[in-house]
């Protein structure tokens, strides 16, 4: 008798998984930065330029992966993509210098701009429209749980026996998820592939992509400060290695609780208006930043963040998948760029911005104490965008 072909609720779960690994991996730098920099003999500054680096490879890499893997058949697609990401970080885990590990870095995160575009576009192709924005929340779901446990766990392995475990630990992940996708997910899930005229009604559709800009500006907005979270806990609030990994874990908590209340009222409630909500919520940590003066006022500050901050991209992944459906392989390879893209220049802003400060001389608050204001001019930005978007008439989104 043959096996009994894979369930829709096995396939989402196994994509989950996938996602969970996914994030995991980027979220390994910001978690284990304060022995990485150590190990290495680098500064903080130039260790948050891996995620600079790898931010990067990723905006570029998600639209130009996307156009060259456009035909594969999605189980393998997502299967080998997985296999490369735990290739990757095994090999980083065992990098000898800096040098070694940058390019190793920027290879390795190529999986990344695959995996998480094409796990949403492959979960919409098979889900009635209906709970379409649901699924693709769902999926997402994979990020949020690495924020709960990744981070945390990378911040207490990172400290406890060195950011080369933990690379090692996301290498065993994205082995584990590669065999979970291979096993769960159907065989012949094909999107239909994309032309360049598909490609030119995407870029050239001012709404469309308005709405894959507030991705980017959000992504500047967070990682601004995001990336520095580590060593700003250690260095302006005192906080021992235990108390680091239990603000990421508290933060990781709360944005898990975004996502699952998002999944289960996002068909209902609209994504675009929930970006509004979640935005907004990111904009009031933001803002209150400056009066958490010791880790348990941090925690409190952190909560509005946490319930945006994954939330956010889960629904734009839903608002555009929902807003032309059949150019979702497309659209959501953009939105992941613009993820990575708004990573990059976050990362890469903030640490310029605290390593001028530590040039002339600034003490350790001093340094980080203009990154929430830059953050939080680029989350005004986001959402004065995301409600001109959603005032704005999509019936002329391809369909």
């Amino acid at each position: 008798m043959s096996a009994a072909p894979p369930s829709p609720a096995a396939t989402r779960w196994a994509l989950l998984a996938g996602n969970f690994a996914i994030g995991c991996g980027v979220m390994v730098v910001p978690g284990s930065l304060n022995d990485l920099v150590r190990s290495l003999g680098v500064s903080v500054a130039l260790g948050g330029q891996l995620i600079a680096a790898a931010a990067v490879v990723m905006a570029v890499g998600a639209p130009l992966m996307a156009a060259l893997v456009g035909g594969w058949d999605r189980r393998v697609l997502l299967v080998a993509s997985l296999a490369w990401y735990a290739l990757g970080h095994a090999l980083a885990a065992i990098a000898p210098t800096y040098a070694a590990l940058l390019p190793l870095r920027a290879a390795t995160v190529l999986a990344a701009a695959v995996f998480t575009p094409q796990a949403a576009a492959a979960i919409g192709a098979m889900t009635p429209p209906a709970e379409r924005g649901r699924a693709i929340t769902f999926v997402f779901l994979g990020w949020s749980v690495a924020s709960v446990v990744g981070m945390p766990l990378h911040a207490w392995v990172g400290e406890t026996f060195g950011w080369r475990w933990a690379f090692a630990l996301v290498a065993a992940l994205a082995a584990g998820g590669a065999w979970w996708v291979w096993r769960a997910m159907p065989a012949g899930v094909r999107p239909p592939a994309l032309n360049l005229g598909d490609w030119r009604a995407v870029v050239t559709h001012p709404v469309l992509m308005a709405i894959v800009l507030v991705t980017a500006l959000s992504g500047a907005g967070q990682f601004t400060l995001f990336s520095y979270f580590a060593p700003y806990y250690r260095q302006v609030l005192g906080a021992s290695p235990t108390e680091v990994s239990l603000l990421f874990f508290w933060f990781g908590a709360f944005g898990l609780l975004g996502n699952v209340l998002l999944a289960h009222h996002v068909d209902r409630i609209g994504p675009a208006r929930a970006v509004l909500w979640l935005l907004a919520c990111i904009a009031v940590s933001m803002a209150a930043w400056p009066l958490a003066g010791s880790v348990v006022a941090m925690a409190v500050v952190l909560v509005p963040w946490a319930l945006g901050g994954f939330a956010s991209n889960s629904a734009q992944q839903a608002r555009l998948g929902i807003a032309a459906p059949t150019l979702a392989p497309a659209l959501l390879a953009l939105n992941t760029s613009a993820i990575y893209a708004g990573q990059a220049i976050g990362a890469a802003g903030g640490g310029a911005a605290v390593a001028a400060r530590e040039a002339a001389g600034a003490t350790a608050a001093a340094a980080y104490a203009t990154l929430p204001w830059i953050g939080l001019a680029w989350l005004a930005a986001a959402i004065a965008l995301s409600a001109w978007a959603q005032r704005e008439p999509v019936a002329s989104a391809p369909r």
